[in-house]
């Protein structure tokens, strides 16, 4: 007899982002986020462990955000590490990525 698929709890299932986002790992990233999107009524990324990301990732991030916010699904960003804030920064995409970095405009 077949058991039913049991779905781990939404938080093993949030999206930690790796220390080093890549190219290499940002394939990974896109298949976890394209789960999230179906499996979540929130995207959660946990970017607490980040030292460096990279293009392809942040790329993600924004795309991911734009298709959250049109299926209505809420996405956020968690425990930004500060490399991981200050690439953000640099690249001018905190607001593409839905990062608050607390600065006043």
């Amino acid at each position: 007899m077949d058991q039913p698929l049991q779905l781990p709890d939404a938080e093993e299932r949030a999206l930690r982002l790796p220390a080093h986002g890549t190219t290499v790992t940002a394939e990974d990233l896109r298949v976890r986020l394209v789960l999230a999107a179906d499996l979540d009524d929130a995207i959660e990324i946990d970017a607490s462990e980040v030292e460096s990301v990279g293009q392809a990732v942040l790329q993600l991030l924004v795309a991911a955000r734009n298709e959250a916010a049109s299926n209505g699904q809420e996405f956020r960003i968690a425990n930004p590490s500060p490399a991981f804030v200050d690439r953000v920064n640099r690249c001018q995409l905190a607001a593409a990525i839905g990062l608050e970095t607390g600065d006043v405009l």
